[in-house]
């Protein structure tokens, strides 16, 4: 079953280590987070950590063994829900006492939760026959937040047989979908980004547990992540023709968030948000048209209605003003915190150097990269171990990274099979080319740049958690890279849990930069930002350059004026700063049209 979530936000997935154990942390406490599934070897030393904490006896599952990847995911996923349903069961059992965890559970809840009255309600309450039915109440009213997993459908590397053939249903992510498939999990949901994935969501199909049982009703749920309306239509319509039901879209800011950034056509949060709002029934119904009749195909018993469909936001979210802004005008079901929660140990893993690094990062720390081997852009924490060891491979003419884990292997530039493009092997023979190449010298160093720029992100994004919990992972290999939202400027310190929950619900500001400008504006920059880059890097650009790129500053313009009219309607923080910054903005793009894109 799927149980109520009795908070309003959930923690999304941070790399690949830091939300890893992120459910064991805080699913007790009713909150929801997302690991990621993607790298066995990780799951493995996490297996490991975990049945010795648990005091259970560990039986490796080497890399050789058949089928070994999914297995490794599906009895992680399996002892990580015996830890949460013990853990649950302590916490229901404690004694109701400043400190202890049930107290904790119910004063993290917010304001508006009728459990929470309950409970201070309970507090007033004279000892009596009452008091202990109402305690007794309160006892069976706690719920587990969900155990979320994550798989970035376009890390789905194909493995190989001894022949060298594709191994069928042998892919990456077809493999972690498996694993996760099989598990025990039942408040639970496989979170799925990064685009579509046809071969992956044709292999879904083939499995039950993604299946109703009742209205409304999955023991494991399918959220979408997306950054657009077209994507969650497009995308839920494919998967509802399989009888396969999305129950939550879940929005990301495309330039305004941790890790990989998919920028949109200069389409700010905003009017996004907006359609999602105008269009839920369309959404909706749509789906449902195509998914009823799947079903009923297949000889399952259909429904009379759709099933819920969440609509929730994540991607630069800071202060609870804009928390409920969210929720309340843009009507979204629930909103997701992600970058703020890497400096706070008790729900992320995060090694101590990395979290040090973080605290004390400053507005041009985080920057908008080329590190990743997948050639889309990255944001990326600077100072890094993973940063220094690769400058000094290149001080030491030794470019590149040994590809252990291969996970982002795709290039067949030189090779027959695919390698990383932040590999040695690669780099070494894209470097002999360019030298090779009759091009401008700006132009050469521009490429040379390029590839140099990539970093290993299996093993760097992997390293925090077993530095962390001191279990080895790669010998030799311990540099760690981290990816937190340009959000993560205005939070300066180590936070706990109950200090998080009660800034993300307004009872409490760990805000470390009280001018902080909007998330909407924040983004709006970014975005300013990015066109402008796209021009600079354009050295010939073409009529349909132009074209694309008067859309863009449109799209942008627009996004203004839809803020300019929030502005009048909804309380947005500091309106006369709010609109100062707009009218900033509007100006910046009208100058860049007249002066570089000639379209004024």
């Amino acid at each position: 079953m799927h149980t109520i979530n009795p908070h309003s936000f959930h923690i999304p997935i941070m790399g690949i280590a830091y939300t890893i154990d992120s459910p064991i942390k805080v699913a007790h406490f009713g909150i929801n987070s997302v690991l990621s599934i993607i790298e066995d070897n990780l799951v493995e030393v996490m297996r490991k950590y975990y049945y010795q904490q648990n005091h259970e006896t560990y039986v490796p599952i080497p890399a050789k063994e058949p089928d070994s990847r999914s297995r490794r995911i599906t009895d992680y996923l399996n002892l990580m829900q015996r830890i949460v349903t013990s853990k649950v069961e302590n916490l229901k059992n404690s004694a109701f006492e400043t400190g202890s965890d049930i107290a904790k559970y119910f004063e993290m809840l917010p304001d508006s939760s009728l459990l929470k009255e309950k409970y201070q309600e309970w507090f007033a309450m004279p000892d009596s026959e009452e008091k202990q039915n109402t305690e007794n109440s309160l006892r069976k009213s706690i719920v587990p937040g969900a155990i979320e997993v994550n798989i970035m459908t376009k890390v789905d590397k194909d493995q190989l047989d001894k022949n060298k053939q594709p191994i069928e249903n042998g892919s990456d992510a077809i493999t972690a979908l498996k694993g996760y498939a099989e598990c025990d999990l039942s408040n639970s949901a496989i979170v799925l980004s990064a685009g579509m994935n046809p071969r992956l969501y044709n292999y879904m199909e083939g499995f039950s547990a993604f299946d109703a049982y009742e209205w409304g009703k999955f023991h494991k749920k399918v959220i979408i992540k997306v950054s657009d309306y077209r994507s969650a239509l497009i995308q839920g319509k494919y998967l509802a023709k399989k009888g396969i039901w999305v129950s939550e879209f879940r929005i990301e800011s495309g330039l305004n968030c941790g890790g990989h950034v998919f920028a949109t056509q200069g389409v700010l949060m905003g009017p996004i948000l907006q359609e999602f709002k105008e269009k839920r029934h369309e959404l909706i119904n749509s789906q449902f048209e195509l998914y009823n009749p799947a079903i009923i195909a297949k000889g399952k018993e259909g429904f009379s209605k759709p099933h819920p469909i969440r609509i929730t936001v994540q991607g630069g979210i800071g202060t609870s003003e804009e928390d409920t802004l969210l929720r309340n005008y843009y009507e979204v079901d629930g909103t997701g915190w992600g970058t703020p929660f890497l400096l706070c140990p008790e729900a992320t893993t995060v090694d101590e150097n990395t979290l040090e690094l973080l605290a004390k990062s400053k507005e041009n720390d985080v920057v908008r990269s080329k590190a990743s081997p997948l050639g889309v852009e990255f944001n990326y924490l600077k100072g890094t171990t993973s940063e220094i060891e690769r400058l000094d491979r290149i001080s030491r003419n030794k470019p590149g990274s040994p590809c252990t884990e291969k996970l982002l292997e795709s290039n067949t530039e030189f090779t027959a099979e695919p390698i990383c493009t932040a590999s040695t092997k690669y780099q070494k023979l894209k470097l002999a080319q360019l030298k090779t190449l009759d091009i401008p010298k700006a132009e050469y160093e521009r490429q040379v740049d390029d590839v140099l720029s990539k970093e290993c992100l299996c093993i760097g994004l992997s390293n925090a958690a077993p530095h962390l919990y001191e279990e080895p992972f790669l010998k030799k290999l311990t540099a760690v890279t981290i990816c937190p939202g340009p959000n993560i400027v205005n939070f300066s310190r180590v936070v706990s849990l109950q200090d998080m929950t009660d800034h993300i619900y307004g009872r409490k500001d760990i805000m470390e930069k009280p001018n902080r400008a909007s998330m909407f504006v924040a983004e709006l920059k970014l975005y300013i930002d990015f066109l402008k880059k796209e021009i600079e890097r354009t050295t010939a650009p073409t009529p349909r350059d132009f074209k694309s790129w008067e859309k863009f500053s449109n799209n942008l313009l627009d996004g203004i004026e839809h803020y300019g009219a929030l502005i009048s309607s909804y309380v947005v923080g500091n309106r006369f700063q709010f609109g100062m910054d707009l009218e900033e903005a509007k100006m910046e793009i009208l100058e860049l049209r007249e002066s570089q894109l000639e379209i004024g």
